[in-house]
């Protein structure tokens, strides 16, 4: 008796699954119908094949290629489907299974078209396989059409990321579909980047912190609930849909959804990421907060090494690199770092300013930060009317494309433009917002270290040493007599060096480097390093 394998699919899970039944009702309908179509040609159906929620569209579906292994090493008569678009639906992956199929010498049947090895049979088989092409790409674009349309209204497309539900209701007999905070999982993303825009968290330490608070992926109805990965947080911060915008095919739009995150705070969370990714390197190079210290014989810097004495214990040194390489015919010998920061902390004393002279240089400088600052609020005007400009221009392009005045492509190639401008804008202004203040504050904490700079730099921890010597100084060295001699920073080369600055003098000091020194935490910041 002939044999016979049948080959079953159904697109999405949902069609596997109805009222509760794994085979939902599809399958078995197919089933029946490859069944008493095998009846008919005399054959016995010794195999099954099902592949369920899997598209025709891609021919990498598992129960197909099992199949298709099958019949190579197991001969068959004839391979059943129910219909020719349950095989493939387009014409490279048709032809390609029906050569398979051919070589392995079964026969393709289908129950509801007429296909066989004959003219006319190979005729129909080609238009019924061409018929499912163009309705699975014609289906493709108008899914995409209604998506596009979805998302231009505001409507979140295809699954809601963590933090929100898809929910269904019915009203008016008609089932609505809609996005809403999840009650337990919304509040743990609030929170993330409320956490992440301080700067005081990494990734994984917010990961670990989400974790033991609950927040995980939620479950399906195929996959238990699993807990958050790294990429997962990673994605999270960045995703706009949090702050309330709709992303899809490369265009923005306004959410309907409630967002979970402020403007600013999401703006924040995005500054972090990026000084992150900047530092992330830099910080892993510097393992003491004295390194970049300078041999002061021959200049070349000083590195550290480490010496095993006698007993196993080891001694970490300063070396000068152009020694320890032979680069110079430097003769500075190894010094012990306890000894080069005893140094360091002794030399602080050669930078106190009596108080008098402080109190000319804050007169001086305020003086001459005046029209500075008046600068700043005129800049800050000019740039909120651009602002507000291109924030009508960014509304104008939405409403024209509603019309369908101007194209997609053109409307995502607009809006990136007006984004880039935006977040320049944004960036300028927000500088601006904290520039006379993180001046003020700036000059105050220095003319502050300028008074008990020793004491300031005995009570401070490795990290903010480090920050100190970045401030105060350009270059450490240590010189083969036992001492340290040092290149002072602005503005600081002429409050201490020199006695007490003029306006003048301290009006062409660039106060840019120190500022960005003095508050940043990465250890290549400009200073000492």
């Amino acid at each position: 008796m002939p044999r016979a394998a049948i080959y079953l699919r159904v697109s999405t899970r949902e069609q596997a699954e109805r009222d509760g039944d794994p085979e939902g009702y599809s399958i078995p309908a197919q089933r029946e119908a490859c069944k008493r179509k095998a009846t008919s040609l005399g054959a016995v159906v010794v195999e099954e094949f099902a592949d369920r929620g899997e598209s025709a569209r891609n021919s990498r579906r598992p129960e197909l290629q099992r199949m298709l292994s099958y019949v190579r090493d197991n001969p068959v008569e004839y391979v059943i489907v129910h219909k020719v678009d349950r095989l493939a639906r387009n014409r490279a992956d048709d032809i390609e299974i029906t050569v398979a199929l051919q070589t392995a010498g079964a026969t393709l049947v289908s129950c509801s078209e007429s296909i066989d090895e004959t003219p006319s049979g190979i005729l129909l088989h080609g238009i019924m396989s061409a018929i499912a092409e163009f309705y699975s790409r014609n289906l493709a674009n108008e899914v995409i059409k209604g998506s596009v349309q979805k998302a231009k209204a505001g409507g979140t497309v295809g699954k809601a990321p963590l933090g929100y539900r898809n929910v269904r209701r019915i009203e008016n007999n008609h089932e609505v579909r809609s996005v809403e905070i999840d009650p337990v999982r919304g509040p743990l993303v609030t929170w993330a980047f409320d956490a992440y825009a301080t700067g005081d968290w990494t990734q994984r330490a917010l990961l670990e912190e989400l974790t033991r608070r609950g927040l995980d992926i939620p479950a399906t109805r195929s996959k238990p609930a699993k807990p958050l990965a790294l990429s997962s947080v990673q994605y999270l911060l960045i995703n706009p849909y949090y702050k309330g915008i709709v992303r899809y095919r490369g265009a923005e739009y306004q959410g309907r959804h409630e967002p979970l995150v402020g403007d600013a705070t999401w703006q924040q969370v995005q500054e972090v990421l990026a000084e992150k990714n900047e530092t992330r390197s830099k910080l892993r190079k510097h393992s003491h907060y004295l390194k970049g210290i300078f041999c002061g014989h021959c200049g070349s810097r000083m590195i550290v090494t480490k010496a095993r004495s006698r007993s196993g214990k080891i001694y970490p040194y300063f070396v000068c690199i152009g020694r320890h390489q032979k680069r110079t015919e430097c003769r500075m010998k190894a010094v012990l770092i306890d000894r080069v920061e005893e140094l360091v902390e002794q030399h602080y004393t050669t930078i106190q300013l009596p108080a008098e002279i402080l109190d000319i240089v804050e007169h001086n400088l305020r003086e001459d930060l005046t029209a500075h600052y008046e600068e700043a609020r005129n800049q800050h005007s000019r740039l909120t009317r651009q602002r507000t400009r291109l924030l009508a221009e960014q509304k104008k392009l939405l409403k024209a494309h509603y019309a369908d005045a101007i194209p997609l492509d053109l409307l995502k190639h607009e809006q990136d433009r007006i984004r880039k401008q935006l977040a320049s804008i944004d960036e300028r202004i927000t500088g601006l917002d904290d520039h006379e203040a993180l001046v003020e504050a700036n000059l105050e904490r220095a003319l502050d270290l300028a008074r008990d700079c020793q004491r300031a730099y005995f009570t401070a921890p490795p990290k903010i040493r480090r920050l100190l010597n970045q401030v105060f100084f350009t270059k450490l060295y240590i010189e083969d007599d036992d001492t340290i001699r040092s290149d002072l920073a602005p503005p600081f080369n002429i409050m201490i060096a020199n006695g007490p600055a003029t306006g003048a003098e301290m009006a062409g000091t660039d106060w840019s480097a120190w500022e960005t020194s003095f508050n940043s935490s990465d250890p290549e910041a400009p200073g000492l390093g």
